[in-house]
């Protein structure tokens, strides 16, 4: 039975532990992608809100730095705890702004209060060390002290996963931190932002803003107060704010754009990369920095993988998040349906077989089909720019090197896929392929505790496991000796 929606809130910033309108009292009219239709509005932030932000953050790293990091875990595992106990109403809210279905939006808030849970734990793991003196009565240490307030910069394919690693890190290190979310999906990390504030969060601890992306990024990135920068998105627009934040001196995170290869040898179990990849391509309609979207298949099985993806694609049922039985809802802007169509047109122009898709559903809301086409060309855009959609690309390799030339020629280097029987080859993968992550007979990404960020044009910095908290943390050196 398909689900009647609650009404859908509108958003206000969140500013020294109060929800307040703009200062100016503008707002930003919220669509839902499905129908179209202008569902709420959020608060627009302008110059005076982001200074009385940054007042709040400066004053909010005083007080959270000064909070033992035992206090801290216990305050963010509080926060993880509302966060699961309301899943189901923020799971609605973002489908209703985002267009996942239910399922996957629930999905997302729960693996983000696995995140909390996770920094909680590594908030109290930030080790120094004791170094041995040279001379008789010196002691020599390091601590790790959190770097300052952050500001954090996220979109809107993954509301609450791509901010809650940065909010996670940042408290869990006793940093403050200044939120600006996407104005596409503002509700569903409002309500990420009201868990950690109900939890116990102080005032300046947390704060939130929408607003004019470029307008809030150039003028908090330069800003005294800001130590640490945390930025997913676009590849040209982290370029371009990783130099604002270098000629201030600022700390970066950069998690940028991909075109992640997923390559298929003929020794591979092969129903389940086809099932594991369609799994991963169609999911969030491909909207996904790490979606697999370069599909590599040895020549002899070529046409059999074809052929069966091309029969996943077409099984994918498409529809209103909300409704039942939903298995890939609406792109999320109707901007990326023309940006889709022109890429699949180029790719047919360069002589591209269509296998299936590659047109807009109906005329109300942003459907698209799962698209599959097969023999691109390497002059085709969509071989060199990230599609962002339900658009899978194949073509046939005959030797390992073949496949780790294709798989490196793009400056991008964040995820990557392979599947094969050989253990000498997934080893050669592994050491070769040149991305953040490469995962090997599964879908082994994305999870609290293991690394999650690229290299090359793709970015620089982790936001999952271990070393994601150092980011957050500077080493200072105590050296005493006895008076």
């Amino acid at each position: 039975m398909d689900r009647t929606p609650s009404a859908y809130p509108d958003t206000q910033l969140f500013v020294d532990g109060e929800w307040r309108a703009g200062a100016e009292g503008k707002t930003i009219p919220v669509a839902d992608p499905a129908t179209g239709e202008v569902i709420g509005q959020v608060a627009h932030a302008t110059r005076p809100d982001l200074d009385a932000a940054l007042a709040a953050v400066e004053r909010g790293f005083r007080t959270w730095s000064a909070v033992s990091a035992f206090d801290r875990a216990k305050l963010m595992r509080k926060a993880a705890a509302l966060l699961r106990e309301r899943s189901d109403r923020i799971a609605e809210i973002m489908t209703r702004e985002q267009g996942k279905p239910l399922a996957e939006a629930k999905g997302e808030v729960m693996a983000g209060a696995d995140v909390i849970d996770w920094f909680a734990e590594e908030a109290r793991r930030t080790y120094g060390q004791v170094i041995p003196g040279r001379a008789p009565g010196v002691m020599q240490l390091t601590v790790k002290l959190p770097v300052g307030p952050v500001a954090a910069f996220t979109p809107w394919n993954f509301p609450i996963n791509q901010i809650v690693r940065k909010l996670s890190a940042a408290l869990a290190a006793g940093c403050s931190i200044i939120v600006k979310a996407p104005e596409e999906t503002p509700a569903s990390p409002a309500e990420l932002i009201r868990a950690f504030a109900e939890a116990g969060a102080p005032a300046g601890v947390v704060n939130l803003v929408y607003g004019v992306p470029a307008e809030i990024s150039e003028y908090l990135i330069p800003h005294p107060v800001i130590r640490k920068i945390s930025f997913t998105g676009s590849t040209p627009v982290g370029k371009h704010l990783a130099a604002l934040a270098g000629a201030h001196m600022k700390r970066a995170t950069m998690e940028l754009g991909g075109h992640a290869p997923a390559i298929i040898f003929e020794d591979a179990n092969l129903d389940k990369a086809v099932k594991v990849l369609a799994a991963a391509k169609f999911r969030n309609a491909g909207q996904v920095c790490v979606s697999p979207t370069r599909f590599l298949v040895q020549e002899r099985v070529y046409d059999r993988v074809v052929d069966a993806f091309t029969a996943a694609a077409k099984s994918i049922r498409v529809g209103n998040g909300l409704e039942e039985g939903t298995q890939m809802g609406p792109l999320a802007n109707e901007r990326r349906i023309p940006a889709l169509e022109s890429l699949i047109q180029d790719a047919l122009d360069h002589g591209a077989e269509l296998k299936t898709g590659g047109r807009r559903i109906g005329n109300k809301g942003n459907f698209f089909e799962p698209t599959v086409l097969s023999n691109v060309s390497r002059e085709a855009r969509i071989m060199n720019d990230e599609p962002f959609g339900p658009v899978a690309v194949f073509n046939p390799f005959s030797t390992l090197d073949e496949a780790v030339e294709e798989s490196n020629r793009l400056p991008f280097g964040l995820a990557s896929y392979a599947f094969t029987g050989s253990v000498e080859t997934a080893h050669e993968l592994a050491m070769r392929i040149e991305a953040g992550m490469t995962t090997i007979n599964h879908n082994g990404l994305a999870l609290p505790e293991v690394p999650f960020g690229g290299v090359k044009d793709s970015g620089h910095g982790t936001e999952g496991g271990s070393e994601a908290i150092e980011a957050y943390l500077v080493t200072k050196l105590v050296s005493q000796a006895a008076a």
